[in-house]
């Protein structure tokens, strides 16, 4: 009897514990995607809640590799192909909802989810980068997100292309323009060793992006 009252105590406790668990998802928020989107994007975006909840009480390399490789599962599409625009920055939930997106897509969903999971704007940069593709002559215009986990260390940077955490001094293949959060906008020099601010994030696709946040 006393094993069996343990159990329970125990069973008992530990969905406690689940129920208590923040969720990123409104029941409001849930209405809206299934109806805009369907089942398929439900399902997507519920699955990107529960990784949330797994990792938000984990340390900072670990919510960098899940976020990174969550949203690099999804499908890339050029914004031409995708929503019949030269240029469209999706919001996360668009992103997921449509279940496709090119980089900066990939780069805005990451952002956002990491600073859900409460790490610092200060240390979080969506980076403009050109991208040199083995085997080709010219550059190609990316965009990626770069973590500092202090302000002038070497970034770790998450990408749709390589998949894999790396630091930016591994990335050969990329060379940083500029970058910006909800913050501010840098400026890159020296190949991306340093960086200046600019000034304020006025860019004209941030804006009509937090418009629809």
């Amino acid at each position: 009897m006393k094993k069996t009252a343990l159990l329970l105590l125990l069973i008992v406790f530990f969905t406690n514990i689940q129920a208590y668990k923040k969720s990123y998802l409104s029941q409001k928020q849930l209405n809206k995607i299934s109806s805009k989107y369907g089942q398929k994007a439900l399902t997507r975006v519920k699955a990107w809640n529960d990784m949330m909840q797994s990792i938000q009480d984990k340390k900072i390399l670990q919510k960098l590799k899940k976020v990174n490789d969550f949203f690099n599962k999804i499908r890339y599409k050029t914004d031409s192909k995708h929503w019949r625009k030269k240029d469209y920055w999706a919001t996360p939930f668009e992103f997921m909802g449509t279940g496709a997106g090119d980089c900066e897509d990939y780069a805005i969903a990451k952002y956002f989810s990491l600073r859900k999971l409460g790490v610092k704007e200060n240390k979080l940069r969506i980076t403009y980068v050109t991208y040199k593709r083995r085997g080709t002559k010219y550059d190609q215009a990316h965009m990626v997100l770069t973590y500092f986990h202090k302000p002038n260390s070497t970034p770790i940077v998450l990408d749709n292309i390589n998949k894999k955490l790396k630091l930016a001094t591994k990335r050969k293949d990329l060379k940083p323009i500029y970058s910006f959060n909800a913050g501010g906008l840098w400026q890159a020099k020296n190949r991306g060793k340093t960086q200046k601010k600019v000034g304020k994030n006025n860019l004209k696709n941030w804006k009509s992006l937090m418009s629809r946040i």
